[in-house]
């Protein structure tokens, strides 16, 4: 048997997977501020601008749960260092991309790396951080890296596109990547889980074709009409694939989205809280960038700045959350971020923040701090009260709603700034074609104050332990059965 990993192994090991989720989490920063940049080069729409971000969210999203079962049963070092040889291998082709379609499948090709980073480390640090406490800072911690993602992604991106070029926004991750690597193959101690779980072919072919569908759906509705056939065809797609996976997934004794997890209230509502929250995410950055480059007509520099007080305060948050979550429960977290979310969105919505520099500002600051309060509570309550044996489906099942939330987000919000958006007048229809979209983000603050309160009382944890109960039963009643016939 290993021997307990040391206080300084452990903290070794954090920085590691905090490294993956920076990699991950600054691509899609620094290619928000870039988004001009390519849509000029290119000569791409509003729709081809969603498909450089959704083509790899939708790719991640479909995978996520898929990588954090494999590592469980293969090893979840194993699977993290092919994720970071992908991931890099990914970017590297994304700085060559000679068009729009190139861009979008080598950004599909870095998804699938991308797939293999972020759930497994969450569960390298589950398995790690083994006490409740201590592994709420350590996931406040890695909420944190967001914040650094969010503050230095517009920033170095603005940097490079104004000075280098679009392309070498994926050059930073190859150093990134490459010292990853080398230090998770000295570092990170291999760790399985005690009964590897079956692959679910099916079951993962269900998901591709329900995100996949729904998201086509989504972006291209506007362009080819609600009735078009294409796009009745995909409805039709979504809920033939939803349908398979509740009646499918029920059947199988291991199958790829437990969904007796669903039964403990706070990790349904983890779930509900993390698509709401990332699809608010998504739709403000997809719309600040937009609008601060092509309306104001700021550089991407000047953009990336403008967004820094959002970054800055999601960064100083997320730890303080992280220790509140760890102290008091989520509640308190999952109220603020409700409660600010919300309040940004209405200033977008109601106000035209935009049109005032100061209002501007405060519902950049807002948002950033709701964001910076969110994170912690979902990943903390998706991973707490579940078995450490199934920690990688658990924590892929919560990384996956958050890529599903940034998916829809920026198709919702996309789709309804295209419908609304005159291309010969695009700066002056801007403001008053983004206010339903802005009005979407509000609904989302909402959703996430209003599931928080629901989900975060005695009732709520009274579920999750019915829940745990039930899911560690099997595995108790085999263990016995084990030691008698031994």
């Amino acid at each position: 048997m290993a021997s307990p990993l040391t206080q300084r192994r452990r903290l070794l090991v954090l920085a590691i997977c905090c490294m993956s989720l920076l990699l991950v989490s600054l691509d899609n920063t620094v290619l928000n501020i870039a988004l001009p940049s390519v849509q000029k080069d290119f000569g791409a729409s509003v729709s081809g601008m969603q498909w450089t971000i959704d083509a790899y969210t939708l790719v991640l999203a479909s995978l996520l749960m898929l990588a954090g079962s494999t590592a469980d049963r293969v090893g979840r070092r194993r699977v993290f260092k092919l994720g970071l040889v992908i991931f890099t291998l990914g970017s590297v082709l994304c700085s060559v991309a000679p068009n729009l379609e190139s861009l979008i499948a080598f950004r599909m090709v870095q998804a699938v790396g991308g797939s293999m980073l972020n759930p497994v480390a969450m569960s390298i640090i589950t398995n790690t951080f083994t006490e409740p406490r201590e592994r709420a800072r350590a996931i406040g911690v890695w909420g944190g890296v967001v914040g650094i993602s969010m503050a230095a992604g517009p920033l170095v991106g603005g940097l490079l596109v104004d000075s280098v070029g679009w392309r070498s926004i994926f050059w930073i991750n190859v150093p990134v990547g490459l010292a990853a690597l080398l230090l998770t193959i000295r570092y990170v101690p291999e760790s399985r889980a005690p009964k590897p779980r079956r692959p679910d072919p099916i079951g993962q072919l269900l998901v591709i074709a329900l995100l996949g569908s729904l998201t086509y759906a989504i972006i291209e509705a506007p362009d080819k009409g609600w009735k078009s056939p294409t796009i009745i065809v995909c409805a039709a797609i979504t809920l033939a694939a939803l349908a398979g996976l509740l009646a499918y997934e029920p059947r199988r004794a291991e199958p790829l989205i437990d969904l007796r997890f669903f039964r403990s209230a706070p990790f349904s509502g983890a779930t509900v809280i993390a698509v709401s929250a990332f699809a608010a995410l998504s739709g403000f950055l997809f719309l600040s960038t937009l609008y601060l480059q092509n309306v104001r007509g700021l550089r991407a520099l000047d953009a990336g700045l403008w967004m820094l007080p959002m970054a800055a305060m999601t960064l100083l948050c997320a730890p303080l959350s992280g220790r509140i979550v760890g102290s008091r429960g989520p509640r308190i977290s999952l109220l603020v971020a409700g409660v600010t979310m919300t309040a940004s969105g209405v200033l977008f919505a109601a106000l035209d923040a935009e049109t005032s520099n100061t209002t501007l500002l405060i519902g950049y600051i807002l948002f950033g701090l709701g964001f910076g309060f969110v994170n912690a509570p979902i990943t903390n309550t998706a991973v707490s009260g579940m078995p450490r044996a199934q920690a990688g489906v658990a924590a892929a099942v919560a990384s996956t709603s958050r890529q599903i939330g940034g998916t829809l987000g920026v198709a919702v919000i996309g789709a309804v700034l295209a419908s609304g958006v005159s291309t010969s007048s695009y700066a002056t229809t801007f403001v008053g074609a983004s206010r339903p979209a802005w009005w979407i983000i509000v609904g989302c603050g909402v959703a996430v104050l209003l599931v928080g309160i629901l989900t975060s009382g005695r009732w709520a944890r009274s579920t999750a332990q019915r829940t745990a109960q039930r899911l560690e039963q099997p595995e108790i009643q085999e263990a016995t059965a084990g030691t008698t016939r031994a």
